[in-house]
């Protein structure tokens, strides 16, 4: 049995819509005091409604994390709204798909400002909140392609999920005389709105290639985070788990067959 958050104060930046809002539902029904944090206020507000609509504590901040004025201001009006911060779930990021011999700097940048520049300095933002809180956690969404696997068009989003885990390594030496861990959730493919609108042909290839046949549910990496900001895992730090139905593990489409033959 693990100890509860119930009443911790956890950020969750892009966390109106995707795998954000499933790991905000999985730390709401948790009992913890949610914030989500997204460019959009509509959006925000229709995220925050649904998830409190069972009677959890969830609130939004309106705040673009690709400027890191913007996350100094989302950390000042948590700690005001909620006393402080206990877990920042450093999730926002994008995938817009661009082959190589076409990328321009404005499309590499756009990746590299909300992906890299967004996890570091809602970090930073976020640093001396964690530390008084006492049981301070960080938690990064990175992701399998990257650090581990590849896929045409997404070079310039590969690399800003490996350059989370570069961040995160020193962060949590850093961070750790503080008494804040650093950690990190590898999702795989994961149904959300974003991969839905890569058709259905897609989805269905990508859940053949799954040992578990399924694409994972965004409460599935909300549950890996949970984890991470437990009590149970405060010797945990500058760690990556990796959670995709073992799609990384097939050498082949044929490991499959040969598996269910």
């Amino acid at each position: 049995m693990f100890s509860p958050v119930s009443g911790r104060s956890v950020v969750v930046t892009g966390g109106t819509k995707g795998i954000g809002k499933g790991i905000a539902a999985v730390f709401a029904q948790a009992g913890a005091r949610v914030t989500i944090v997204g460019r959009d206020e509509a959006t925000a507000q229709a995220a925050t409604a649904e998830l409190a609509s069972g009677g959890a504590d969830v609130a939004f901040v309106v705040a673009d994390v690709s400027r890191p004025a913007d996350c100094t201001r989302m950390a000042r009006e948590v700690v005001a709204q909620r006393g402080g911060i206990d877990v920042l779930c450093a999730n926002a990021g994008i995938f817009p798909a661009q082959k190589l011999a076409d990328m321009s700097e404005a499309d590499f940048d756009e990746v590299f400002d909300t992906n890299v520049k967004g996890c570091v300095f809602s970090v930073q933002a976020c640093t001396d909140a964690l530390a008084a809180s006492g049981h301070g956690r960080v938690v990064l969404t990175s992701s399998i392609t990257g650090p581990i696997t590849g896929y045409p068009g997404w070079a310039h989003y590969g690399a800003s999920k490996a350059a989370q885990l570069g961040f995160l390594r020193t962060a949590a030496i850093e961070l750790a005389p503080k008494g804040i861990t650093v950690n990190a959730v590898l999702p795989g493919n994961i149904a959300t709105e974003g991969l839905a609108d890569l058709g259905e042909d897609y989805l269905a290839t990508m859940a053949a290639s799954i040992p578990l046949k399924r694409l994972g549910d965004p409460e599935d990496i909300g549950y890996a985070a949970l984890f991470f900001a437990s009590d149970e895992a405060g010797y945990v730090t500058g760690q990556t788990l990796v959670v995709d139905g073992g799609q990384i593990l097939p050498e082949s489409l044929e490991a499959l067959a040969a598996a269910e033959a």
